[in-house]
Formats: C-alpha cells, structure tokens, sequence
C-alpha cells in the first residue's frame, strides 16, 4: 500500500480511535467509520464464591469494571489488547493467553481452581464458558455489553467506488460488511481480518474482493498486513 493510502476502521469505538491512532503512526489515512456500535447494560454482578474473572474483549473489561468496584481477583484475558484494558481499569492481575478463545479456556483450565465468571457481550464470538465446562472448570458468564449495528456514512460508501483497504476485527463487523457488499460489491475493496473466522462471512461472498487475515488474532498482526 502507498503511503497516506485510506484504510477503512470498521471496529467499534472507544477501540476504533485507539485503532486509527496506530494506522497513522504507519503512514495512513484512517476513515473512523464504525459498523458497530457498543452499549452497556445494567446488570447486577454477583461475585459469591467467584475464584477469577475473565474477559474476552476490551469492551467487556470496560464494562465490566464500570459495575463493580473489585479489583483483587485475578483476571485472564484472550489477549494483550484485553489485557491491557483490564490493567488500565486497575485490575492489579492479569494473565493474557495471546491467542483465542481455546487458548483462554486452556489457560484458565490450567491455573483456576475455583469458579470463574466471564463477563462480555450479550452475543459473545465465542463460548468461553462452554470451553471452560468441557474441561471441569466451574464457569458462568454476564452480558454487561451489547453490540449493535450501525450504518457507515455515505461518503465511506462512495469510498468503494476506488481501492480501498477495511480492517474487521470480529465477525459481527465482518456480517455487517458481507451485507453492505452484497447490495454494493466493491471489487477494488481490500479486506485484512484478524482471524479466519472473522474472515468466513467475507469469503461466503462470491467476489468480496482480496481477502486476508493476521498470522495471529491480535492487532499488530492484522496491521502488519497493511505494510506486507
């Protein structure tokens, strides 16, 4: 990609303006556009008995945190973006699996002995207490956040009439995208997602345009593709 080259930011906010902060360090033009958009819920949490937290997203930790003023249990965390969000909310311990949510369950399976409460969205991308179950572990899970869709603008729309790179981290964004495609294909669209199930949706289409994925579920590996 040429240098100052527009690169479509699709994720949810507050992680999209973090997201847009790193594709200008590497010399390009971010369009902040979200299809997605995040909402909190209002829910009791009841930690009764609760050895460890865990979080599968940032927006979850975030949310999680705003609920609840604990912070001494150990939380676990699918990767380094959560991870860090679970630190910057003040958790003092937290255990990233720099991986997905298998590599999470494993982790937690291999430390917990106690019950584990997961808290995420409402429609999570993965069955983090399903995994946990499967391998003797005590788990249950909250929504304190939900996603929802939302309508890009119509000058990103005219957007893909030229080449035009979009970054999809989840494969709520990547539906949402596969929907706008099919009603407006972008042939000269370049998709970069951060994993192949984020991908799926995007390769069902039948010309979705070039479509790649990070070697790894983690963001600097999706942003290194803008420079490979």
């Amino acid at each position: 990609m040429a240098q100052g080259a527009p690169v479509w930011i699709t994720r949810a906010r507050p992680g999209a303006e973090a997201t847009a902060a790193r594709v200008v360090a590497l010399g390009f033009t971010p369009i902040l556009d979200p299809l997605l958009e995040v909402a909190p819920l209002d829910v009791a949490i009841d930690l009764s008995g609760v050895a460890a937290l865990a979080f599968t997203s940032a927006n979850g930790a975030q949310a999680f945190a705003r609920l609840t003023q604990e912070r001494d249990l150990p939380v676990f965390t699918v990767g380094h973006a959560t991870a860090r969000a679970a630190t910057e909310a003040g958790f003092a311990r937290v255990s990233s699996a720099d991986g997905d949510v298998e590599d999470l369950a494993r982790l937690i399976a291999g430390a917990v002995t106690g019950p584990v409460l997961w808290a995420g969205a409402r429609e999570p991308a993965g069955d983090l207490v399903a995994l946990l179950r499967e391998r003797g572990v005590e788990a249950q899970g909250v929504a304190v956040y939900e996603t929802l869709d939302r309508a890009p603008s119509d000058q990103t729309l005219a957007r893909l009439n030229a080449p035009l790179t979009a970054l999809v981290h989840s494969p709520r964004a990547a539906r949402r995208l596969a929907a706008i495609l099919r009603e407006r294909p972008a042939p000269a669209l370049r998709v970069l997602c951060l994993s192949e199930a984020v991908a799926a949706p995007l390769r069902a289409l039948n010309e979705p345009g070039p479509v790649a994925c990070a070697p790894r579920p983690d963001e600097s590996s999706l942003l290194a593709l803008l420079t490979a």
